[in-house]
């Protein structure tokens, strides 16, 4: 029994809601809408808030992001999502993993992460100060990849306390956080004399090592629907630090410190190599939930799941909280913004309860035909030449002539993916690529 005041645990089966929030995530981010700083990767406010609204069962805590902040981190470090200036851009990857299934992407996801994480994991732990402090951390990559073999010390579809799991770990290689002990000395929390890391006991396995485990697992495995969860809030929920300078007051060493257990999911025994296939849980295609009617309109019959309704919005006007109407003017304005008619097609058709009429056949074939008429074929550089003559030397050279596209008497097109070798044939040619002089 536990104390009176104690706050009730929460448990949280993550693989179901994960797997529903990576075609959210990816519809959302092809809206256009999630912005990241272009120095550090990270989500800003915006997005942290645009991404916690698309979460099918919402973030674990209310008043603190931890998925809704992970999520656009996620979508980087699995090359599904690049920048483009400030705001992230699905990739030709991540397009694809629209239509892939949702275990395999989040396979995909965890197996690059640990390589291409665009943060140090430890630095959402923001009472430990002095991380950026030179030689205070070891390398974030090998600690992230020693912290992902936690998985492999869950029983599958069985509890373990995070404590346990702690012990579990200790011993794994290159999962020590400080590059050194001259590093501890520099990490502290409150005051950097009094309360520094590099005295006894301020650096036990649970300060340092075991607060990063916490992160790894919570933000990121929990996330992806690797792990359930049971958690309570995090303020009290470890006193492993109290007896450190400055700790009276702290309320938590992190945001992670409510997490009390973990349990191994299907999902994340399959995504650790402890199990050799994936067999989905729930239904493998989506309930027909759309009424399609003759006059365009699109109307839901329950409640719609957030990825479905960014797809609706993105290809059609919404008249109601449940309706929404499609147009010419509508499906060509998606089409603009990066969509392909064929997308819709393929939605409606899985998910209209009676089928889709030839009305709105006949529109969508009608919007893909004007699509293919025109399309784009990217940025390109365009040289001018001093003459034809010159224009014509170049665009006839055996190195150039694969590179450029000859455009009018004097001007040449180059393909940024081979810039590199154009500029060099340039030179070798004696004519170097320089600035416009007018």
């Amino acid at each position: 029994m536990g104390r009176p005041d104690e706050p009730s645990s929460s448990i949280r089966c993550t693989e179901p809601e994960a797997l529903a929030n990576i075609s959210a995530l990816l519809q959302l981010c092809q809206t256009g809408r999630l912005t990241c700083s272009t120095t550090t990767h990270r989500p800003s406010a915006a997005t942290v808030r645009a991404v916690a609204d698309v979460l099918v069962a919402g973030d674990f805590y209310p008043d603190d992001a931890i998925a809704a902040f992970a999520w656009p981190l996620l979508l980087q470090a699995g090359g599904l999502a690049r920048l483009d200036g400030t705001r992230l851009a699905l990739t030709p990857q991540g397009r694809k993993a629209l239509g892939r299934p949702s275990h395999e992407v989040v396979r995909t996801m965890w197996e690059r992460w640990p390589r291409h994480a665009p943060i140090d994991e430890l630095s959402r732990v923001e009472q430990i100060k002095g991380q950026k402090s030179a030689a205070a951390l070891s390398a974030a990559g090998p600690r992230r990849q020693a912290a992902t073999t936690a998985l492999t010390h869950c029983p599958p579809g069985e509890w373990i306390g995070v404590d346990a799991l702690f012990s579990a770990l200790r011993r794994e290689p290159g999962l020590t956080v400080a590059r050194s002990e001259r590093g501890l000395w520099k990490l502290y929390i409150v005051d950097a004399e009094h309360g520094s890391l590099g005295y006894a006991g301020y650096h036990d396995f649970p300060i340092l090592e075991g607060r990063y485990v916490l992160a790894v697992l919570f933000e990121y495995a929990a996330t992806l629907g690797l792990l359930d969860v049971e958690y309570v809030p995090p303020a009290g929920a470890r006193d492993d630090f109290r007896d450190m300078w400055g700790a009276d007051w702290i309320d938590a060493l992190s945001r992670y410190d409510g997490l009390q257990a973990v349990r191994l999911t299907p999902l994340g025994a399959y995504v650790a190599g402890l199990s050799a296939e994936y067999v989905p849980a729930g239904p493998t295609t989506p309930a027909r939930g759309l009424e399609v009617l003759p006059n365009l309109d699109v109307v839901a019959l329950g409640d719609v799941p957030p990825g479905d309704r960014l797809v609706l919005d993105a290809f059609s006007a919404g008249t109601s909280e449940r309706v929404w109407t499609l147009s010419t003017a509508s499906l060509l304005a998606a089409v603009d913004a990066g969509r392909a008619p064929g997308e819709l097609a393929a939605f409606l058709a899985e998910r209209a309860a009676h089928g889709v009429p030839p009305a709105v056949c006949t529109l969508l074939d009608d919007v893909e035909a004007r699509a293919g008429r025109v399309c784009d074929l990217g940025l390109h550089r365009v040289v001018e030449c001093a003459d034809a003559q010159l224009a014509t030397l170049l665009a006839r050279d055996r190195t150039l002539r694969g590179l450029c596209t000859r455009v009018g008497e004097r001007h040449l097109l180059i393909d940024p993916a081979g810039e590199a070798r154009a500029r060099a044939a340039l030179l070798r040619l004696g004519y170097p690529l320089g600035p416009a002089t007018r």
